[in-house]
């Protein structure tokens, strides 16, 4: 198994990650891991870091999950041929599920930390439909457009399920 999952913030890629992973030998890869400077946030690493440990991963692995909304990352993965799943719940899930996230100790050093940066997710979450660049849903469309493997498009995303695989 080999996929890699793309969407906005909010739309439940950690959590298909996730689920596709249970009771499997997957590795996943939290692309937020790598495009961040450690202990440090919104602070970017340079992009040629990230992608050489991108690819060490997806070398360094036979089955794996990536997960992220950097564009650039995911379809840096794309040459090792995965299945592209491309999360589109539409905003309020996205909004909804940002607001109703755990605490996500491998970003942050406390719950009050984290939701000290819940407006500025939010607004993030909200931009994401009018921004350009590869972290919009336009640069997302467009990968997943050009992208002759195999992939899926899932906009009724049901989190705590899976339908056909997903």
């Amino acid at each position: 198994m080999r996929v890699a999952i793309l969407g906005n913030s909010g739309s439940g890629k950690s959590t298909l990650a996730s689920q596709l992973a249970a009771g499997r030998a997957v590795d996943i890869l939290d692309l937020d891991t790598i495009f961040w400077e450690p202990d440090q946030i919104a602070v970017p690493r340079d992009i040629a870091i990230a992608l050489a440990d991108l690819n060490s991963f997806c070398r360094s692995h036979d089955q794996w999950i990536v997960e992220g909304c950097y564009g650039n990352l995911i379809e840096a993965a794309l040459i090792y041929e995965p299945e592209l799943v491309f999360l589109d719940p539409g905003l309020e899930r996205c909004l909804s599920n940002c607001r109703g996230r755990t605490w996500e100790a491998h970003k942050y050093s406390s719950r009050e930390e984290q939701d000290s940066k819940l407006e500025y997710l939010l607004q993030w979450v909200t931009d994401y439909y009018e921004r350009d660049g590869d972290m919009s849903l336009a640069g997302h469309e467009e990968i997943y457009a050009s992208y002759d493997g195999p992939k899926r498009r899932v906009s009724d995303v049901h989190i705590g399920e899976t339908r056909n695989g997903v």
